[in-house]
């Protein structure tokens, strides 16, 4: 686990989105909005929460982080450089032949990806399938897994609900990136998802929504579910910007896959060194 100050983390959630718009730039493809908005989280799992080695990226009874959405693999990536799973430089790498950052998430190129995603609905059946394990070895070890609000719209993510709940896994907790956005357009005109947070309740999960881009609110949320072996698994719905930290990026969906041009890159590196200044 990290112990970095408040305002230490807010300041890495900054780099995480540096590294992850410098990668989609410099390769020239990606998926720079949902990486955005997954940072804030994704910092305080990495850097605070999350028991996990750099040098033991394979460690036996570390934590488990799935990025069932996993083409934002760039928002991953950056945490593993930054924590020490990789050379920092190999952001520069995104998408090329034998990069260890691949289009999405590959366990057997990168150091610290415990699985494989991008085939959107599955992941959580992977979580699932790994905490289940935990709990049939007896381990402490936790799993984290992300998802898109758009990747809820997918049945097999309630079927996967469905049997955490069954198997009382309360070492499972489930981060949803809600940001109102996917690739075709606004979530609740492609496929409404309803009340996310009362639909994982119902079935089975204890839930919790938060706002996903304060650190206050990320951090609480953690301590509260941190030691709660209710016999729940847990959902933390983060209500979200896409493209959160880029203006122009921030809530256009034509920014769900697209990498900036040079301007554009320069424009976004000055908003973001702005706010590592503040």
């Amino acid at each position: 686990m990290g112990s970095l100050t408040l305002e230490e983390l807010k300041k890495k959630a900054i780099d995480l989105r540096v590294s992850a718009v410098t990668m989609v730039y410099k390769a020239q493809s990606g998926h720079p909005g949902g990486s955005l908005s997954a940072a804030d989280f994704v910092t305080a799992l990495y850097f605070n929460e999350m028991n996990v080695d750099p040098e033991n990226p394979d460690w036996e009874d570390r934590d488990r982080f799935v990025l069932s959405k996993g083409h934002v693999a760039p928002i991953q990536y950056a945490a593993l450089a930054h924590k020490g799973f990789v050379p920092l430089e190999t952001v520069n790498t995104l998408r090329e032949y034998k990069s260890p950052f691949q289009g999405h998430p590959d366990s057997k190129k990168c150091p610290g990806i415990d699985i494989s995603t991008g085939s959107l609905g599955q992941g959580l059946s992977c979580a699932v399938g790994m905490a289940l394990a935990g709990k049939l070895d007896e381990k402490s070890y936790r799993v984290f897994a992300v998802l898109g609000d758009g990747e809820c719209q997918e049945g097999q993510i309630w079927e996967a609900a469905q049997s955490a709940a069954k198997y009382e896994l309360d070492n499972l907790v489930v981060f949803v990136d809600d940001n109102g956005l996917q690739i075709d357009g606004p979530t609740e005109e492609i496929m409404p998802n309803g009340d996310l947070e009362k639909k994982f309740e119902v079935f089975g999960f204890e839930t919790n929504r938060i706002n996903g881009h304060s650190m206050e609110e990320v951090l609480e949320a953690l301590d509260q579910v941190r030691d709660a072996k209710n016999g729940k698994p847990k959902c933390i719905i983060c209500n979200t910007v896409k493209g959160k930290g880029v203006s122009f990026m921030e809530n256009v969906v034509g920014w769900h896959g697209k990498a900036p041009n040079e301007e554009q890159y320069k424009l976004a590196m000055d908003e973001l060194a702005r706010g590592l200044s503040v």
